[in-house]
């Protein structure tokens, strides 16, 4: 299961990359982020984090690592846990006097969880990432210059 969207913030592509490079920063655009903390790394390919959101109620830990970086065009986490996988992919394209950014985030779930993803989490998940995606917009807009 993934959603994704594409959109663009008012921000330079190298400003863009460099604050959603660092996972830290999703407790300021991720709605579903509780905290997150760098446990290994200097922002590279290899960096661990170890992250809790909150998610229908429920709170979980996840520990990502930052697998494909490159500046300014890339970056892919991967989270995992005792019942998911995901991957969170960004590509950033400059664009006039912005940055298109495209997010995708593919989740796999445990067999017992896939019973009931398509059924209960997808309509969630969208809106979660309509919520992310202006989450993201906001705060980079409003980062001074």
């Amino acid at each position: 299961m993934h959603v994704e969207r594409t959109f663009t913030v008012r921000r330079p592509v190298d400003e863009v990359f460099a604050y959603l490079a660092d996972f830290e920063h999703t407790r300021d655009w991720d709605p579903g982020t509780v905290r997150t903390t760098r446990t290994a790394g200097d922002g590279g390919v290899g960096t661990m984090y170890a992250n809790t959101s909150s998610f229908m109620g429920r709170t979980t830990d996840l520990t990502y690592e930052t697998v494909e970086h490159r500046p300014p065009s890339r970056v892919v986490f991967r989270g995992t846990n005792d019942s998911a996988t995901t991957k969170d992919t960004l590509t950033f394209t400059a664009s006039g006097a912005g940055t298109q950014v495209h997010y995708r985030a593919d989740f796999r779930f445990t067999p017992l969880v896939n019973l009931v993803a398509s059924v209960v989490l997808r309509r969630k998940l969208e809106k979660l990432a309509d919520e992310t995606v202006a989450q993201i917009t906001r705060v980079l807009e409003r980062r001074p210059a």
